[in-house]
Formats: C-alpha cells, structure tokens, sequence
C-alpha cells in the first residue's frame, strides 16, 4: 500500500518504512509523530483511489528521525566573459528527515 501525499507544497510517493526527505519543519522535534493529511492518490494492492482534490478520511502518519539535515552543496557560478567579474556562491538546503510509520486509507 502506497499513497502521494502533499507536504509543504511537494508531493511526495509514501509507503510504509521508507525514509522522506522533506523541506525543514521548524515545528518538528525529533521523536514526535506528524500527521500528513492532504493525501492526493491511494493504492490499495492494486485498488487506485484518486482525490478531488484530495481523498477522504486518508492520511499518512510519520515520525520525525531528525530535526534538521543539511543536504549536498550546490555552487552557483557567475561570470561576464571580458570584463574579469566572476562570482562562486555556496547553498546547502537543510532538510528533516521522517519515516513513515503508516498509511492509512
């Protein structure tokens, strides 16, 4: 069983066990249980159940693993050719990190 789940504007493909990766939630305290419920698609070992906008009664039940986690660097390189300017810039998006302890339909 399976289900796509919006969290924080992304949608996400949740099974029960797997690790989610999700933009950081400043709320979220490691050990806590979070509850998704704007659920958009459900599939039941083969039984699709598809929301308008979003299933009824469904939601996705998750614990928070860690707080925050910083993903990998990115650079971001500027140059105007001829004129010697260039520019390197860093980011690090921070993440918290969830596993998905039930989806429930």
């Amino acid at each position: 069983m399976y289900a796509i789940v919006e969290i924080q504007g992304q949608q996400f493909k949740a099974e029960a066990g797997k690790k989610l990766f999700v933009h950081h939630m400043v709320e979220a305290e490691k050990g806590a249980t979070v509850e998704f419920d704007k659920v958009l698609l459900v599939d039941n070992e083969g039984a699709i159940t598809v929301g308008a906008p979003t299933v009824e009664g469904a939601k996705v039940v998750c614990e928070v693993v860690t707080e925050m986690v910083k993903g990998d660097k990115v650079l971001v390189f500027h140059k105007k050719r001829r004129k010697g300017l260039h520019k390197l810039n860093g980011h690090r998006q921070q993440f918290t990190e969830l596993t998905i302890k039930e989806v429930v339909a």
